[in-house]
């Protein structure tokens, strides 16, 4: 059995998670600075469940809930190195028919307070609603996955690992089309019907469109956009050139274009998964499902990184991070649950050194 702190200074390229069994404030506190890569998620949503050994979740008030879980998230910040990323699942509560609007709580309150940078907010779309009893609400099918950084640059984010395949661009009758069907037909005849466009512009235009068309021959892009001045097209991020570098492009050249990255494009911010299946479980009942954190993972954890979860639960984390060979540290006051986290990751050969250590009060 080997201590947490050996193994984050370890080299050893082994995937086996570990375990922690204790308050996460309390272990985090005992972990060093800049220690971990990635940080992921799903704290106990307030007055939702009573889970073993009590914890977070059970405050007499939503602001006590909040003011606990930002004391978790400053340790998180400590704790995380500056290259990381901290994904944060949560979902919101109903007091006195009152929508607390939790999620965003918190995230303001960590950016106001803690100066985290939110990248993004995913809406995880579960695609089946939740049972409710309500006659005058909506049944609820999402929640939100925000992703916080330490830096504005700099830190780790393999784009490339979660993009959409690409179409390709290809010849049809020895004109290059796009992988959307863009010939430049269409762009050479908006050129020249522009009653905006100067001489010089138009001449520009269409070279500059000629040399886009023999790059996608060439296999260097796979589709594009071209916006002309004049052309009756939106102008992409707004129409001021005091605000869009676009516009302002648009306005002295009289024309732009977008390109499509080859590889392909960027995932959206809406992800469709389906929660985890809690019927018939005895103990543990958190619909946080293994595919809500591959992503966050391949993203923003390199190999052979890191991977925290503060509130381990089960091991979903921990068992999908040694999956994609990154180490991972789980934490929980439940010990029972991590008895579970252990037996599901020992079933695929993932764990070799069972629950690691327990910190008492």
């Amino acid at each position: 059995m080997i201590r947490l702190a050996d193994y984050l200074n370890s080299h050893n390229t082994a995937v086996a998670p570990c375990f922690v069994c204790g308050d996460s404030l309390k272990v985090l506190k005992t972990l060093p600075a800049d220690c971990v890569d990635c940080v992921i998620t799903s704290p106990p949503y307030y007055m939702k469940r009573e889970y073993l050994a009590g914890g977070i979740g059970l405050e007499s008030t939503y602001l006590e809930y909040i003011d606990h879980l930002l004391a978790v998230t400053a340790e998180i910040q400590r704790v995380l190195k500056p290259s990381g990323s901290f994904w944060l699942n949560v979902g919101d509560s109903y007091k006195k028919k009152q929508l607390l609007n939790i999620p965003h709580r918190i995230a303001i309150r960590m950016q106001d307070e803690q100066q985290w940078i939110l990248r993004n907010t995913v809406i995880w779309d579960k695609m089946k609603v939740s049972m409710t009893q309500s006659k005058d609400s909506l049944g609820n099918e999402y929640e939100p996955l925000f992703h916080f950084v330490k830096q504005r640059t700099g830190y780790y984010y393999d784009a490339d690992s979660v993009r959409k395949k690409p179409r390709e661009a290809r010849v049809e009758h020895g004109a290059v089309v796009s992988a959307t069907g863009v010939s430049g037909v269409r762009y050479k005849r908006k050129i020249e019907l522009s009653t905006e466009l100067t001489k010089q512009q138009r001449e520009s235009a269409y070279k500059d469109l000629e040399n886009v068309l023999e790059r996608m021959k060439k296999g260097e892009l796979s589709d594009f956009r071209m916006v002309i001045k004049g052309a009756n097209q939106r102008v992409t991020n707004g129409d001021t050139a005091r605000l869009s570098g676009r516009a302002k492009e648009l306005q002295e050249k009289g024309y732009y274009f977008l390109f499509y990255n080859p590889k392909g494009s960027m995932i959206s911010d809406v992800w469709q998964i389906i929660p985890e299946d809690t019927q018939g479980r005895k103990l543990h009942f958190a619909s946080y499902p293994e595919d809500l954190v591959k992503t966050p993972i391949v993203l923003t954890c390199p190999e052979g990184g890191v991977v925290l979860d503060p509130f381990a639960g089960t091991g979903t984390t921990n068992f999908v991070a040694a999956s994609l060979h990154r180490k991972s540290v789980g934490i929980d006051l439940a010990l029972d649950y991590l008895e579970l986290a252990q037996d599901r990751c020992s079933m695929y050969g993932l764990l070799n050194d069972g629950v690691l250590e327990r910190i008492e009060e």
